[in-house]
Formats: structure tokens, C-alpha cells, sequence
């Protein structure tokens, strides 16, 4: 039998070293873009976008402590819908969702590599060194899972350190007050709701740690309780380093500077050359915990799909490397997914399919709330049958899931390429359907008698 691992601190890690690093980093920029560097609307949209969250971790967590099976939220819609649902939701996250995020982190981390060793910031020079960070991550997670939890640890005590000093130092030396009153910005919008997709990112990640949760000990209650806690430790951290940054360099000049704003803080911040590279270290170490939190999910998507026989030549993604206790095949085929998707980003940047800002994974988190909804939608269901006794559990927290999932899917039409990537989404996710109507042999795979160690 496969040993569990990783404990509650180790899920709250992964929660929020998924969800903390190149978002809010990353997109502070694009908030205040389409906010006409407003700051009230930026905590506004902060704040929206956290409540989504929050009370979606809720809702979910209330399906995750109904079971300790392998696949997060393909065994939750195996388990309380139906194994054609959950396979839809498996293939739209495998092909799509897992692969676009792996890719625009990054990218992210290749930007600011480009930053901190002076090199050439192209979009080419950023690509390359996407693929080489991706490749380094894959490497870790597949032949090593215990270095790979250790570096995620590692990474989120890292990963604070910037967002409390920029927090602290802007609201402290910074001028909050002439920032807050600040002119709109030229070029910029000045409407929140069309900075909801950036604070989706910035907050999205979260139920990636219900991949792991067969290798969590007491994952009924772990899992669950680090759902909870990890939300409002980051909503509270994301607000702090927002206004103290926002403070400290002025909204127009943040939406001036774009991406290079955070290197031209650091100098600013520490007086010193020196002292802003080391900042950017720190930020860089942010970035690549949440893609090797992204990554050490992802490579267990196939193999999980595997052990339910939801994808071709099931049998040869669900075996499990001996030594290195992770199916190598699946790590493999998500490495190769990842690579398509490097290539439809270079693109998409390269030729600006995508206008305003916007890149492939913001879509694909907006349509991924679309299937949360029928997670949502089980917890009503559990009231229903009475399993779940609290009203507030079962009716009010799921009913403000869907309520804030729905002012997502509306912020997803800001996005002129929203229908035809939904069209691409609606064809994964029929394609998964039909696989499962010509497979019937999935219908009778009972999850209760699958063995993860084997």
C-alpha cells in the first residue's frame, strides 16, 4: 500500500503555495489596468473573488470529508453524480485546465528570470525559459515526491516574506492617501467586474490539493480543515500587499510600468541594485512554488483518470514506479500536454489573439467554474437527502458558491475569444462523454475497491 505523506501543515502548504506566488504578483498590474487604477475597486474585486473561493473551499470541503479517494474533483463527481460527469471534469482538467496553468506560471517565472539576470525580456527568451522550468519541476515531482513536498514547504514560508515587506513598507512609507484619490488612468477601463479573470488567477489553484488527497494522513479532516484556513490566510495577505504596494509606487505608474513595476519597487524599496535582485529572488522561489504545486498535481491526473479506465490504455497509466511512487507514464503525458500548450501560448502572445491583457489560462479557470457548479449543486443535493443537517452547510454556503461562481462565468464574456474557447472546452468535454457512453466497463470500476498502491 502507498504510504501517505503529507500532513495538514503540508496541505495548507500546497493550498497556498499553489495560490500565492505569480498571481498577485503578476496581475496586481492587470487589477489596476482595468480598474482605471481605482484602488477601492481593485479590494472590491479582491474581495469578490476571495469570497468565491472561500465559500467554494467550503462547499467542496464538505465532499471532501465524505471520502479519501484518489482524484479530488473527479472523485467527487464519480461519487455524487455520476461517472460520466466525473469524466468530463477529468479530460476538461487534464487537457485543458492543468496544462494552460502550468504553462503561464511559467512564463511568469521566465519573465522575471529575464529581470534578474538582465537578459534580453523577449517573448522568445521567456518561452525558453518556461520550458526549462517546467522540465526541472517534472523531473522533481516524478522521481522525487519528498523533495518535491519539501520544496512546496520550503517555498511558502519564501513566498510571504515579499508580500508582508511590500505590505508593511508601502503602507508605512508609501502615501495611501494620494493613491486612493488617484485619476483615472488613460487607456483603462475603470469597470471591476473586468478585473475579476485577474483576481481569479490570482486566487485560483485551491482545488488542485484535493488531487493529492489519498497521500494526506486523515485527509477527511485535513483536507477539510485546510480548505478552510488557507483562503482567509491568503485573502488576508493578497489585501495587504495590494494597498501597501499601490501606496508605495502610485496606481498610474504601476499601470505605466506593467510587468517591470515589481523590479522598479525593490530598487526602490532597498536603494540598492543588490538588494532589488534579492527581492526578485525571493519572488522567483514565490513563482516556482506554485507551479511545482501545479505540476505535483497534474502528473497525477492521468494516472488517476487511469485507475477509474476513463482514458485510453488505462492500464498502462495506472502503474506505479516502485521506487519513485508516482506513475512515470502519467507524469510523462502531462509533460508532453504541457509542451502543446507552450506552443498555443507563444502564439496567442505573439500574434495578440488574446487583447487587454488577457492570456489562455484566465479562460480556462472561468469555464472550470462553470463545472464547479455542479460540485456546488451536490452539496444542495446531500441536504436534499439529509445528509447534511445544517442549513448553513448545506444550503447557504453552496447557494454563495454558485452566486459567486455565476459573477465569474459573467466576467468571462469580457473576453472576446470567451464563446470560441468555450466551443473548444464544449468539444473536450463532449468528446469525454462519448468516451465514456462506447466504454461501459467504466460503469462497473467500483472506486471503493480500487487499491492506490497498486
Amino acid at each position: 500500500m502507498e504510504q501517505r505523506k503529507y500532513g495538514l501543515f503540508t496541505a495548507i502548504a500546497m493550498i497556498i503555495g499553489i495560490v500565492i506566488g505569480s498571481g498577485i504578483y503578476f496581475k496586481s498590474y492587470n487589477i489596476l489596468y482595468f480598474t482605471g487604477g481605482n484602488i477601492l475597486q481593485g479590494v472590491i474585486a479582491l474581495c469578490v473573488g476571495a469570497i468565491s473561493i472561500i465559500f467554494g473551499c467550503l462547499a467542496v470541503s464538505e465532499l471532501a470529508s465524505r471520502t479519501d479517494k484518489a482524484g479530488g474533483v473527479i472523485t467527487y463527481s464519480d461519487k455524487f453524480w455520476n461517472k460520466k460527469m466525473a469524466i468530463v471534469f477529468g479530460w476538461f482538467h487534464m487537457w485543458i485546465y492543468y496544462p494552460t496553468l502550468t504553462v503561464i506560471i511559467a512564463w511568469i517565472s521566465g519573465i522575471y528570470l529575464n529581470i534578474l539576470f538582465g537578459w534580453e525580456n523577449t517573448l522568445e527568451r521567456q518561452i525558453i525559459n518556461s520550458v526549462i522550468v517546467i522540465a526541472l519541476l517534472f523531473c522533481i515531482n516524478m522521481f522525487s515526491a519528498k523533495l518535491g513536498g519539501i520544496f512546496q514547504r520550503v517555498t511558502v514560508v519564501v513566498k510571504m516574506i515579499p508580500l508582508i515587506l511590500f505590505g508593511i513598507v508601502g503602507l508605512i512609507f508609501g502615501n495611501p492617501g494620494e493613491a486612493w484619490t488617484a485619476s483615472q488612468a488613460a487607456g483603462t477601463s475603470g469597470t471591476w467586474l473586468q478585473a475579476i479573470p485577474a483576481v481569479l488567477y490570482a486566487f485560483d489553484g485551491w482545488i488542485i490539493a484535493t488531487s493529492i488527497s489519498h497521500e494526506i494522513k486523515d485527509s477527511k479532516r485535513n483536507l477539510y480543515l485546510a480548505l478552510i484556513i488557507s483562503p482567509l490566510i491568503i485573502l488576508a495577505l493578497y489585501l495587504m500587499y495590494f494597498i501597501g504596494m499601490s501606496s508605495y509606487m502610485g496606481p498610474n505608474q504601476i499601470i505605466a510600468m506593467g510587468n517591470e513595476h515589481l523590479d522598479a519597487a525593490a530598487t526602490k524599496m532597498m536603494g540598492t541594485e543588490l538588494g532589488a535582485k534579492l527581492v526578485l529572488i525571493l519572488v522567483i522561489i514565490s513563482v516556482l512554488g506554485v507551479d511545482n504545486g501545479m505540476i505535483l498535481g497534474f502528473i497525477r491526473l492521468p494516472y488517476s483518470l487511469a485507475l477509474r479506465k476513463m482514458m485510453p490504455d488505462s492500464e498502462k497509466y495506472a502503474v506505479i514506479h516502485p521506487k519513485h511512487g508516482v506513475s512515470l507514464r502519467s507524469g510523462f503525458f502531462a509533460f508532453a500536454l504541457s509542451m502543446i500548450w507552450v506552443i498555443a501560448h507563444y502564439f496567442t502572445q505573439k500574434y495578440i489573439w488574446l487583447k487587454g491583457q488577457h492570456d489562455i489560462s484566465e479562460i480556462a479557470m472561468v469555464v472550470n467554474y462553470i463545472l464547479f457548479l455542479t460540485l456546488y449543486a451536490a452539496v444542495i443535493k446531500l441536504a436534499i437527502k439529509g445528509e447534511i443537517h445544517s442549513i448553513w452547510r448545506g444550503w447557504i454556503i453552496p447557494i454563495l458558491a454558485m452566486i459567486g461562481a455565476g459573477i465569474i462565468i459573467l466576467s468571462g464574456f469580457q473576453n472576446e475569444l470567451f464563446i470560441w474557447f468555450l466551443v473548444f472546452c464544449a468539444i473536450v468535454m463532449g468528446s469525454a462523454w462519448l468516451f465514456a457512453v462506447k466504454h461501459p466497463e467504466i460503469e462497473t470500476v467500483n472506486l471503493e475497491e480500487i487499491d492506490l498502491g497498486e
